[in-house]
């Protein structure tokens, strides 16, 4: 080629025939699955779910290729996806586009923090839950959990003998549990409530199922593995004792209107309609969770407001799971506290993670702010350890997602409102900071 003479793909490029920024951010797009695949071989936890093309995965590696991790070549590969990201000229791109080049922006920051997190080199809670998560969870000082529990302290019943206030809570529960041999019935009755209520409100592909599964052994309550083609596997933790208000939260959360149909609704509307290959994998450690958890706590609420869970709990799901329904009142105003309580799992992560605690200080924060016994605690830590700020995600993230829907017109008093606006947010591409209004 003589000096000064254009390449081909520069001539192209002069008429107008180059790639578009959409044709660019879907090759980008698939060579992001591709390394998300790839990394997700060293950590089991790391991809959520996938079901895109089986020929993308790469080769399953063995145990001790596992410890080889290659941080330079994977971080190249990140940041060079980043290179290419900001190289396409958005300014011709419609909103959908903008914000999928947005969220794909904060998706490759996450996955260059957990790149530099497999060999060791780990923030503070707040810089892993700003850059992987999007977000600065709020603190709360010691005083504000002390209150809450005085007021526990008040409420609960007080028995002879020199009962803690963990054990009074937890001996006060145990009227609440649902027999092992009614758990499976409570369940699908709770589900199949929950999943009429939603599609009275959101249009699901006909082909939309779900199992469920009874597990043991692990370090969560309950679990959806989305398996792609509208179709999820929802386990269930049974090592601790189950109470009724745990099946309109887990049925709604893992289910209907939460996790289920908000991957249902990903795969239709962005995978499958529109093409972003993207949308065919989750990385647990990235944005998406935190509107993922939020939203399918929040479900809880739209599904079955205020009264009508009450209602429902009392006249369905306490007579199948055979407790006095006469309890039913004192019960949700300890349960109202106790949602409150959960924000102290932030604060005792936020310790741990800053080295104020090991592991026993962080087992014994539990067991004091959130009443757990030492088993329980136990497993909550082992969560906390292995997932680190996650857990800012169903509090922060719920509180997140309420605020949100709120300001756009979904408030209690517009419930039809409400569904629309929440099934918007299950359908598009949203970020935790979109949420904040920032």
């Amino acid at each position: 080629m003589k000096k000064g003479m254009l390449s081909l793909l520069g001539v192209l490029m002069l008429w107008g025939c180059g790639p578009t920024a959409t044709e660019q951010m879907n090759a980008l797009a698939e060579d992001y699955v591709k390394i998300q695949l790839k990394l997700g071989e060293y950590d089991e936890n790391y991809i959520d779910a996938y079901y895109g093309p089986e020929e993308w995965r790469p080769r399953k590696l063995k145990p001790n290729e596992k410890q080889y991790f290659h941080e330079p070549s994977y971080m190249a590969a990140v940041e060079e996806l980043e290179t290419r990201l900001h190289q396409i000229d958005t300014t011709g791109m419609d909103d959908m586009e903008q914000q999928r080049w947005k969220v794909m922006q904060k998706n490759i920051g996450a996955m260059k923090y957990r790149v530099r997190f497999f060999v060791g080199k780990k923030g503070t809670f707040e810089s892993e839950a700003l850059e992987v998560y999007d977000t600065q969870p709020p603190h709360f000082p010691q005083e504000h959990y002390d209150s809450l529990l005085n007021e526990l302290d008040a409420r609960l019943p007080k028995w002879d003998g020199s009962f803690t206030l963990g054990e009074r809570y937890r001996k006060y529960m145990r009227q609440f549990t649902i027999p092992r041999e009614r758990l499976d019935t409570v369940f699908r009755t709770a589900i199949a409530e929950a999943r009429r209520r939603t599609k009275a409100h959101i249009k699901l592909p006909e082909n939309e199922h779900f199992e469920l599964e009874y597990v043991s052994g692990k370090n969560w309550s309950g679990y959806n593995w989305y398996k792609g083609n509208a179709f999820s596997l929802i386990q269930i933790n049974t090592d601790f004792p189950i109470y009724i208000d745990r099946a309109i939260d887990l049925a709604c959360h893992e289910g209907y209107p939460g996790h289920h149909v908000y991957n249902v609704l990903l795969e239709q509307h962005l995978a499958r309609e529109r093409g972003w290959v993207e949308y065919l994998i989750y990385p647990l450690y990235s944005p998406q969770s935190l509107i993922a958890e939020g939203s399918a706590n929040y479900g809880i609420r739209v599904a079955f407001p205020g009264a009508e869970r009450i209602r429902y709990e009392k006249e369905v799901l306490f007579p199948l799971a055979g407790i006095d329904t006469a309890l039913a009142d004192g019960y949700y105003d300890i349960q109202h506290i106790m949602q409150q309580l959960n924000y102290a799992t932030n604060e005792g992560a936020r310790y741990y993670f800053a080295g104020y605690f090991n592991l026993l200080d962080l087992i014994s924060y539990l067991e004091r702010h959130l009443l757990y016994n030492r088993d329980k605690a136990i497993q909550r830590a082992r969560f906390i350890n292995t997932y680190r700020s996650y857990v800012i995600n169903y509090n922060w993230g719920q509180d997140l997602v309420a605020g949100w829907v709120a300001r756009q017109g979904g408030t209690d008093d517009q419930p039809e409102k409400r569904w629309a606006v929440f099934q918007q947010l299950l359908s598009k591409p949203y970020l935790p900071s979109d949420l904040a209004g920032e």
